[in-house]
């Protein structure tokens, strides 16, 4: 990671695997973008056991993102599996704890996106989207969308909408990234680090 480069944080949460591989993407498609790194962070799950801890550092995959991840991020796109048409509770419990961030305006300005996987075709993808940027609006970030001069959003199938990247994976989790979910997510990463150069270039 080049020192000088934007920093654009891609955080998600995934239980089985179909969200964490959109996350992928999104950083594919922010790493396109010259002077852009993409930071990939996750957060743990949350236990209905009150002792229950999850360890410091996960067994495998993405560390565990910490609140000086979002102050040092030109950029964030978050990512999490529908849960009744609405984010997951790991992910709303990590924005739960973001106030100290909220009152110092850290976010403030900075552009951001989200994404989602559902295992039903019409499980919640658009709601969960809408809930995602709810916490993003209250920081005050500038969260964007997919425009319609991507094609892929007139032709897909299964995932993909104006209010993010999205896949539809299946009750089991394992239905396979369509080519068009799979170009929507690469354009909301690139189009996410684009606005974070320009942002930067004016600031």
């Amino acid at each position: 990671m080049n020192q000088a480069n934007l920093i654009i944080l891609v955080l998600f949460y995934s239980r089985h695997g179909a969200t964490r591989k959109l996350a992928e993407l999104i950083a594919q498609g922010v790493e396109s973008v010259p002077g852009c790194d993409a930071r990939l962070r996750t957060v743990p799950a949350v236990s209905t056991v009150a002792e229950a801890t999850e360890p410091d550092v996960p067994a495998e995959g993405a560390p565990y993102v910490e609140l000086d991840d979002l102050a040092e991020c030109a950029g964030l796109a978050v990512g999490s599996p529908t849960r009744f048409g609405n984010m997951a509770s790991a992910m709303k419990y990590f924005w739960d704890g973001t106030a100290a961030q909220w009152l110092s305006g850290a976010l403030a300005g900075k552009p951001a996106c989200v994404f989602t996987s559902t295992g039903s075709l019409h499980g919640g993808q658009e709601s969960t989207l809408l809930s995602m940027m709810i916490p993003l609006f209250h920081h005050g970030l500038m969260v964007l969308g997919l425009p319609y001069t991507n094609p892929e959003l007139m032709t897909t199938a299964s995932g993909g909408t104006p209010y993010g990247a999205s896949h539809w994976s299946g009750l089991d989790g394992k239905k396979t990234i369509t080519e068009d979910e799979k170009r929507l997510a690469i354009a909301l990463g690139r189009r996410l680090a684009e606005t974070a150069v320009k942002l930067r270039a004016v600031a």
